[in-house]
């Protein structure tokens, strides 16, 4: 049997072979993956073809575990488990995860193989310091338990590794305590890109999480308008009724792919102006749900469907610290290319993560979505150059369409990676769309 596979954007999909097992079955599948190789996928919600293999196996998640916590906080879980339904056993204990990314539809093995981030990343780092150890199946099907202190070579390899290392089958993960399933908000609406960035580096150290929301189709003096929100976990005493109800499923959806894309300049820029102008000027304490927060878009299932048939492009950058020059002029770039983007945000990463392929740096990362089209191409192109000459790179869990030429560029450590990948995999038996495409 096969099936077309693709990311959530939708852009690159491929036809592989869906293959489904146990923890305990997934070693006899790997010595049996064909010329083509095998990569697990999760729930399908990386932006690009990391998790796609042409002509290949694709292993589906595995089934959903989670153990009880221990005393110190940490929980061991399936790499198929979903971090939604993480939240809602952790929640009513009065625990949460340290790091959640903008979806909670992702698994913990996803979560590690693209070694995702979140809105704390200043204070927190990514995901993958978040993990206590993991069980990973290599190629010769032997299971191996590695952790930061356990041969963290390998280890840091496969955090951010794309699932080209092997297949991640369990983790320990830390868990933080909360007293409510909220979060208490402050937000800002800010003029301008300097207004911006020098509000989140004088004040995001006083905050766990932050994030702005930016208008990526504002120009001139209004250039990099924002809304920047951050926020605490709410204490007991600012919440009334059910201080931990677990999270909501989706309460709306986009049933169907609509035959033009409804992400229109002229919407956009409607929206984009509104979103602005009723956003306070300097609020405090406003208490919205954990999903409220993190995970706005969950509200609506397959609203990337929206885009229309040729699918969303979500690109995502990181550029130094000291380069707010390069980013003022990336946002010129954007900007004058008048796409359509009502959904862009800013963060600040604080020290990168250990991983050779981990994204983080300490700076700026900006992610931009746009509807794909052809004559995208020239300007994500020119976008790479920009990124490069600062320094900087792109994510490529949400890539597919970077120039392989530019990868060693953007990841300096990328020999290291691949000296793990020929120790424990020398005849490449986990393979996916991308790497092939980046000669990874």
């Amino acid at each position: 049997m096969s099936e077309a596979f693709s990311g959530w954007g939708r852009t690159a999909p491929s036809v592989g072979h869906p293959v489904t097992a146990t923890a305990a079955a997934v070693p006899d599948l790997v010595r049996g993956a064909g010329s083509r190789g095998l990569i697990a996928r999760g729930l399908g919600r990386s932006y690009g073809d990391p998790a796609q293999n042409a002509g290949g196996d694709v292993l589906l998640p595995l089934p959903t575990e989670i153990g009880e916590p221990a005393a110190d906080g940490t929980v061991r879980v399936s790499a198929g488990t979903s971090l939604h339904d993480l939240m809602a056993a952790l929640l009513p204990r009065g625990r949460f995860v340290p790091v959640t990314p903008g979806t909670r539809y992702v698994t913990v093995g996803g979560a590690i193989a693209c070694d995702v981030h979140g809105k704390s990343h200043h204070v927190t780092g990514s995901f993958g310091r978040q993990v206590a150890d993991l069980d990973l199946v290599l190629a010769s099907g032997e299971t191996r338990t590695v952790g930061p202190d356990r041969d963290p070579a390998l280890f840091w390899a496969t955090v951010g590794g794309l699932g080209l290392t092997g297949v991640i089958t369990a983790a320990t993960l830390r868990t933080i305590p909360v007293e409510t399933a909220y979060a208490e908000v402050s937000t800002q609406r800010l003029a301008n890109v300097d207004e911006v960035l020098r509000e989140m580096r004088e004040g995001d150290a006083a905050f766990t999480y932050s994030v702005a929301w930016i208008d990526t189709m504002a120009r001139g003096a209004a250039l990099g308008r924002s809304v920047l929100s951050r926020g605490e976990h709410a204490t007991r005493d600012r919440v009334g009724g059910d201080p931990l109800p677990a999270p909501r499923p989706p309460r709306l959806a986009v049933p169907l792919t609509p035959p033009v894309n409804l992400v229109t300049p002229l919407a956009v820029r409607a929206f984009n102006e509104a979103w602005f102008r009723r956003a306070p000027r300097h609020r405090t304490g406003e208490i919205q749900s954990l999903g409220q927060f993190f995970h706005p878009l969950d509200g609506v299932a397959g609203w990337n469907r929206a885009y229309g048939p040729r699918g969303l492009v979500q690109y995502q950058l990181v550029v130094p610290d000291d380069q707010d020059a390069a980013l003022v002029g990336i946002l010129e770039r954007i900007a004058d290319a008048r796409l359509p983007c009502f959904l862009a945000v800013l963060k600040r990463f604080g020290p990168g993560d250990p991983g050779p392929l981990s994204f983080p740096m300490a700076g700026w990362t900006l992610a931009y979505d746009v509807p794909a089209d052809p004559g995208l191409a020239p300007l994500l192109d020119a976008l790479d150059e920009q990124v490069v000459g600062a320094g900087g790179r792109v994510y490529l869990a949400k890539d597919s369409r970077l120039s392989p030429r530019l990868l060693p560029e953007m990841y300096p450590r990328l020999d290291e990676f691949r000296a793990v990948r020929e120790r424990v995999d020398p005849d490449r038996v986990f393979r996916s769309d991308l790497s092939r495409r980046l000669a990874l």
